[in-house]
């Protein structure tokens, strides 16, 4: 009867009914979006789009932390750093007090992840830790000071320490996205060039850029300018957007409906919280000449035919 049970349970475990082992579920990658500040962008819609996109995909969990509104005593802004895996900014406004940079820039230090959004490269351009987090900054007084602009020619890094202001954008249009480290986990398996649905784009920006890497380009004004990046600090992993512009009508959240956005804010997200990428390349992933769009903020049925959704 006792080598009858055995084979039973042999039988169940082979067939996968049974598992030797109870499988746990992954790990929900505990998210602090901050924002609460932002005279030229439609913050709010912006947060709550990219809370849908992380939580939808099943692997984060947002919580937000809202600074004062401007005029607001942003002392009484107090995020508590260490219980997150990945703080995201979306932010554009006065700069946090001492205390609250000073456990920032620890919680980076030590290994936490970092994803900078859009206009949040802008503001706070007095905080020198943050600049080198960030890599590079654009307005809010930067210039030549600050350190170099950035950007590709001919495949190579140009550091360019012309004097002159830091940040341009232009009317929103569709823009080509040009990858630079396709083997990054951030990117891998992902096609290489893809147009991106109507957005703002930023160039001319410029910082200390330590341990940057170029990620992704667009061609804008003569030169490819960066929109994609990541920064070391620390044990720290910093990946920046300046894709995901949010005008101040609630209604113009369109460039956070590309699916280029989403995916690559995703896996941008999960690598600088664990350092690795275990979502695999979408099938509805943009095409060099043609946007795709996802207006549920979440992978249709069809973009990973190979797994149970």
């Amino acid at each position: 009867m006792k080598t009858k049970i055995i084979l039973i349970i042999t039988f169940l475990i082979f067939k996968g009914i049974l598992s030797p082992v109870q499988a746990q579920p992954p790990k929900v990658i505990k998210t602090m979006m901050i924002a609460g500040q932002d005279g030229s962008h439609y913050w709010e819609g912006a947060c709550e789009a990219m809370k849908q996109i992380l939580e939808n995909s099943g692997m984060f969990k947002v919580d937000f932390a809202f600074t004062p509104n401007f005029g607001g005593d942003i002392s009484t802004f107090k995020p508590d750093f260490s219980k997150y895996d990945l703080v995201v900014i979306n932010y554009g406004g006065a700069t946090w007090t001492e205390s609250v940079r000073k456990d920032f820039e620890k919680y980076v230090t030590n290994g936490g992840g970092v994803v900078v959004i859009h206009s949040s490269v802008v503001p706070m351009a007095d905080w020198k830790e943050y600049n080198e987090i960030i890599g590079m900054g654009a307005w809010d007084g930067r210039n030549e000071k600050d350190g170099p602009y950035l950007y590709l020619k001919d495949g190579q890094y140009v550091y360019d320490y012309s004097p002159g202001y830091a940040g341009y954008h232009g009317l929103q249009h569709e823009t080509l996205i040009e990858h630079h480290a396709p083997s990054h986990p951030i990117l891998k398996g992902l096609r290489p060039r893809w147009k991106h649905f109507k957005d703002e784009i930023y160039t001319r920006l410029r910082g200390p850029v330590k341990d940057m890497e170029i990620l992704a380009t667009a061609y804008e004004r003569g030169r490819h300018e960066p929109l994609m990046w990541t920064v070391k600090y620390g044990k720290g992993r910093v990946f920046v957007d300046l894709l995901g512009h949010c005008g101040n009508d609630p209604n113009m959240i369109y460039s956070m409906l590309c699916t280029g956005f989403q995916v690559t804010l995703l896996r941008g997200c999960e690598w600088a919280a664990t350092g690795t990428v275990t979502q695999e390349a979408p099938a509805d992933f943009p095409l060099e000449d043609t946007c795709t769009l996802r207006p549920e903020f979440k992978a249709p049925f069809h973009a990973y035919p190979d797994t149970k959704h």
